[in-house]
């Protein structure tokens, strides 16, 4: 991408949670914005939103609405991204995908910045986001993976409502107060009760008897840690959390080194915050962490079990860091690396 003084940036899907988050991001960091222009499907075609203190009208997202765009992010449906991508590089802007269209194809760099922000410069028109998951886990594991050597990795995720959506989100909270009022819970979304309940699982399951989820998130980090052999497990659940994120993860090194060389090594990582103090009872939750930008890191400790064993707790808001923000880090990677 060449070096310009400010940019045009298109979002596609801006009138979702993710699109949201992406025009607030864009105004936070002071993002060298030309003209930004909101798309969204025809039903949201004509909603006011606010940006810089001016109302941008959403317009239909179609091919001539990429002509003269520098830049085109997007949270959107599989086969809408599939769709929109050709048109996208015909207009000659880089597509920044957060959908799964992508993310496995060997072709596309898949990328969060502070874990493999170099590989962005390959792209060829379009730069894959990773899955909300992912994400923070490959921001903790990548400076431990760098150091000490990862040889096996079990996730476990506890994904919040909002990683199903705007209707995630409103189904969740219609199930609580259904609930208290002795209601019928509507089920529309999820497949069980999500309100005081866990779900362990997301996605369709697949004949291995993971989950399409599980299975994604395995795959992503075997490409996000450059490891195409590193042995892994994961388990996803859905809990009964509006925003935010958290996996459990548990590492075996191919060196030892103590909860304490982690915690200092993670503490001098990119978009990390250790939040690890049991006399006060400080760890990350997703109460604390939603609307923040970092990946927080705590209950560091080892796993006795095996010889190089450690145990993290990691959390990040997955509408920000686990979407949006990490498609405008890339963005923001891309300009400060001109071709």
């Amino acid at each position: 991408m060449k070096k310009k003084e400010t940019y045009n940036i298109a979002i596609i899907g801006a009138t979702g949670v993710v699109g949201r988050e992406m025009i607030e991001i864009l105004e936070e960091r002071q993002f060298p914005v030309n003209e930004l222009r909101l798309l969204a499907s025809e039903k949201s075609v004509g909603q006011k939103i606010s940006f810089k203190g001016k109302s941008l009208t959403v317009g239909l997202a179609e091919e001539k609405s990429f002509e003269g765009m520098d830049m085109v992010m997007g949270d959107t449906p599989t086969e809408v991204s599939k769709m929109f991508a050709p048109m996208v590089k015909k207009a000659g802007a880089v597509f920044i995908d957060c959908s799964s269209a992508f993310r496995a194809d060997p072709k596309i760099p898949l990328v969060v910045p502070e874990v493999n922000g170099e590989a962005a410069l390959a792209h060829d028109g379009i730069v894959a986001g990773p899955n909300c998951s992912a994400i923070p886990v490959a921001v903790a594991a990548k400076p431990i993976h760098k150091k000490y050597g990862i040889k096996r990795m079990v996730v476990s995720t506890y994904q919040s409502a909002s990683g199903a959506g705007k209707g995630g989100m409103d189904e969740l909270a219609a199930q609580t107060v259904a609930l208290l009022n002795s209601k019928e819970i509507p089920l529309k979304v999820f497949a069980h009760r999500l309100a005081f309940n866990v779900i362990p699982q997301i996605d369709a399951f697949l004949p291995n008897g993971d989950t399409k989820e599980e299975d994604k998130i395995m795959k992503e980090l075997r490409k996000l840690l450059n490891a195409p052999e590193l042995a892994l497990a994961c388990t996803a659940v859905r809990v009964p959390v509006m925003c935010g994120h958290s996996a459990t993860v548990n590492i075996e090194l191919e060196k030892k080194a103590s909860a304490q060389e982690i915690s200092l090594l993670l503490e001098k990582a990119p978009g990390i915050v250790i939040r690890d103090d049991m006399a006060k009872k400080q760890y990350p939750m997703p109460m604390d962490i939603a609307g923040t930008d970092e990946v927080y890191v705590g209950r560091i400790r080892e796993d006795h079990s095996i010889p190089n064993g450690i145990n993290l707790w990691v959390c990040a808001d997955n509408l920000r860091k686990g979407a949006s923000l990490n498609a405008i880090q890339i963005a923001e990677y891309l300009i400060k690396n001109p071709s």
